[in-house]
């Protein structure tokens, strides 16, 4: 069969190889030009790409060179996850990354990536047992293996929050992807992934909070002056940790919220809180005005005793020897405390649910607790809208306080 004659302008379609090969001038994203080639096992095939490849470049700039989507996703941690977000949130995107995307992704190209891949991504995600996946079992020594590695699988599967973490963590690399223009749509985008319901944990009662503290002041627990800071102004747990003592003012009666600690890839950062809102000035209750001056006594009396062991960090909450509280530590200790004073165990961050019921029992006003609570939204409090006072604010925290000192 005699060969088809090439139209015009088809002058860049030859005979490569088994088959046909096609170039178009195109521009990369770096405003630079260059030819893009296309390959096929016949002619029009070839056609058909090199039509599409000149739509392309006529749309804007085209990219020559498609990384693995695991290759992508390390340069989207590395250039835009990392210097841009805050560390915890890095740390988690690497964690979603490193162990649920890129071992089943990782070799695809890029802009092959397709919605169905992403959604069989996804399903088996959610029923694989991530033991087996990850070589847990395997990695255990060989006398304390129980599962995968001894033919009894865990069926351990991921929860449906980690399953739309991860999810959310493709969808955001992908996003980055497309403003990249190395993808035109994003397919991890198209799913619908529903939106798992958190499990509620009923805060305590007004009973329930004054048998905890009333527990660890008789017991001369350390940490108490922590607990009261977190049940009575809300503090999340790294914000106590993280609070030093230029921060307080005992003359005035009032308290900044600035700093956090946090234990981050083995590394413990004393930085500024995650958000602007989560930055305040508080009055502080009776109570609490009560509690840190016996705080500072008790680190007064750790400093004479540990003399040239003492590391001054000027944190308000440290150890014998003035080095700051390891999150998870504090954790442990806030368990144990439930325990030993014979209250319902709750999560320290539940400690903020029930501080806001605590609030809305006495009547505060929704916007008033909003501004000790530190919440970025109304919503997150109550739907309800309107302005409150610093004075406002300072009634109702004295009004709470009250509720506890005995």
């Amino acid at each position: 069969m005699p060969a088809r004659a090439r139209a015009n302008g088809e002058g860049s379609i030859y005979a490569y190889r088994n088959g046909f090969a096609a170039y178009v001038w195109v521009t990369k994203p770096d405003g630079k030009r260059t030819r893009k080639y296309v390959y096929g096992p016949t002619r029009d095939a070839v056609h058909d790409k090199w039509i599409k490849l000149h739509q392309q470049a006529k749309a804007g700039p085209v990219v020559t060179r498609v990384p693995t989507l695991g290759g992508y996703l390390d340069s989207w941690l590395r250039d835009v996850v990392e210097p841009n977000l805050a560390p915890a949130t890095a740390a988690n995107y690497d964690m979603f990354v490193r162990l649920y995307i890129a071992p089943e992704l990782g070799a695809r190209r890029l802009d092959k990536l397709t919605v169905r891949e992403v959604q069989t991504w996804l399903n088996r995600l959610r029923a694989a047992c991530q033991c087996c996946l990850q070589g847990k079992d395997a990695a255990r020594p060989e006398g304390k293996r129980k599962c995968c590695a001894v033919g009894r699988c865990c069926q351990r599967a991921v929860s449906e929050r980690t399953a739309r973490d991860a999810w959310t963590t493709l969808r955001a690399a992908l996003n980055n992807a497309v403003r990249d223009e190395l993808l035109t749509r994003n397919p991890a985008a198209l799913l619908r992934v529903a939106k798992p319901r958190p499990r509620k944990t009923r805060p305590w009662s007004v009973d329930e909070v004054r048998q905890f503290l009333e527990s660890a002041r008789a017991e001369g627990d350390p940490l108490y002056a922590a607990y009261v800071l977190i049940l009575v102004l809300g503090l999340r747990r790294g914000e106590v940790l993280g609070l030093r003592w230029e921060d307080v003012d005992l003359a005035t009666g009032e308290l900044a919220v600035a700093y956090q600690l946090q234990r981050i890839r083995r590394q413990l950062l004393h930085r500024e809180t995650k958000t602007e809102s989560s930055d305040a000035t508080l009055p502080l209750p009776a109570i609490c005005s009560t509690a840190l001056r016996s705080r500072r006594e008790d680190q007064q009396r750790h400093r004479d005793h540990a003399k040239r062991a003492w590391q001054d960090t000027g944190l308000v909450f440290t150890t014998r020897l003035g080095t700051p509280v390891e999150p998870r530590n504090f954790h442990r200790e806030f368990k144990t405390r439930c325990r030993k004073a014979g209250v319902r165990e709750i999560s320290v961050h539940t400690t903020r649910r029930t501080c806001a019921s605590l609030l809305v029992a006495l009547d505060v006003h929704p916007r008033v607790t909003m501004q000790i609570l530190r919440h970025s939204q109304i919503a997150v409090t109550m739907n309800i809208y309107s302005e409150a006072t610093s004075a406002a604010t300072e009634k109702a925290l004295k009004r709470l306080g009250e509720q506890f000192d005995t």
